[in-house]
């Protein structure tokens, strides 16, 4: 039986959970919120998951599945003109995106990720 390893445990979740060689990424939000536009948002939110997978000993390129919140679905072309950018080409995930609303009024999005360590 494999064990579950924790990343960033805190009192109500941890960053990331892995188990039996897939990483499960909690729901990634911006942390700089001051006026930021749906672009900066996503750049930073996947800059967070890149170094995420990265401390699980996974990448991009490993993603299997991603579910995208957005606070309003207007922001959905903003948000996929960075995607589009910063997915791995050929190695697109599976992949949902649907308007929520979102714990902080401020943030305009949130992505969960689940990944195959390499």
């Amino acid at each position: 039986m494999s064990n579950i390893q924790r990343l960033n445990t805190g009192v109500r979740l941890s960053d990331a959970s892995i188990y039996n060689g897939t990483v499960y990424l909690a729901g990634q939000v911006p942390r700089q919120t001051t006026e930021q536009g749906i672009e900066a948002q996503t750049a930073e939110v996947l800059a967070s998951i890149d170094k995420l997978l990265a401390e699980s000993g996974s990448s991009k390129e490993r993603i299997l599945s991603c579910q995208i919140f957005l606070k309003d679905i207007s922001d959905l072309a903003g948000m996929n003109s960075v995607w589009d950018e910063w997915v791995a080409k050929g190695q697109c995930p599976s992949r949902a995106t649907v308007q929520a609303t979102l714990n902080n009024p401020a943030w305009r999005i949130e992505i969960v990720i689940v990944a195959a360590q390499n």
